[in-house]
């Protein structure tokens, strides 16, 4: 867990900004915005989303995977992402 302390400013940064993304589409859906607006906000919520997962992938397979200090440890990293991927592609 320690490579995620060492992130945490700039992991805690996108995720604020995804809140602020996620405010504008409340505030476009409460002003009745165009439709074509609407999704465009969505859309840049779910590349901001894509981007966060794929930073968070990289930063595990690189501490528990690539670093891994022994063959076991190696294993649950591996295991620890097998998992979330299948449920990230749900």
């Amino acid at each position: 867990m320690g490579h995620m302390l060492r992130e945490k400013p700039k992991l805690l940064a996108r995720v604020r900004r995804l809140k602020g993304q996620m405010e504008a589409i409340e505030r476009a859906l409460e002003a009745e915005a165009p439709c074509a607006e609407v999704l465009n906000l969505v859309a840049s919520v779910r590349g901001a989303v894509n981007g966060l997962t794929a930073e968070l992938i990289e930063d595990h397979l690189r501490a528990h995977v690539v670093e891994a200090a022994d063959a076991e440890a190696w294993r649950a990293g591996a295991e620890e992402l097998i998992a979330v991927v299948r449920t990230y592609l749900r």
